[in-house]
């Protein structure tokens, strides 16, 4: 009976072909992110930087060498179950906060 239960639980964490596994998609989040921050961070007017951003988002799929369409399938995979998600999201959270810590490791100058 446990071995059962143990071949259900493997099997419900099989991630279909063509998703991103978790580990990628915290990845590839982080890197949007600070793609988005950088854009947001130009002198620029908001519909200047809406023009702009789809070019850094498009280096960033390069960097990762995906495209836009398994990065939305993937996301769409992981909005079904909102722990995932979650889960995903707190994870991509605490890496931003890491990084920005590294960038500016004295924020009291």
């Amino acid at each position: 009976m446990l071995m059962l239960f143990a071949g259900f639980a493997c099997n419900k964490q099989k991630i279909p072909e063509g998703i991103l596994s978790e580990d990628k998609m915290v990845e590839l989040l982080i890197d949007i992110h600070l793609a988005e921050g950088l854009v947001s961070s130009f002198p620029i007017h908001y519909d200047s930087s809406r023009v702009l951003y789809p070019y850094f988002e498009n280096e960033v799929f390069l960097k990762h060498d995906l495209t836009d369409s398994v990065f939305k399938k993937s996301l769409e995979y992981y909005m079904l179950d909102i722990k995932t998600m979650d889960r995903i999201y707190a994870r991509t959270i605490d890496s931003l906060h890491v990084v920005e810590k590294a960038r500016n490791p004295n924020p009291n100058p």
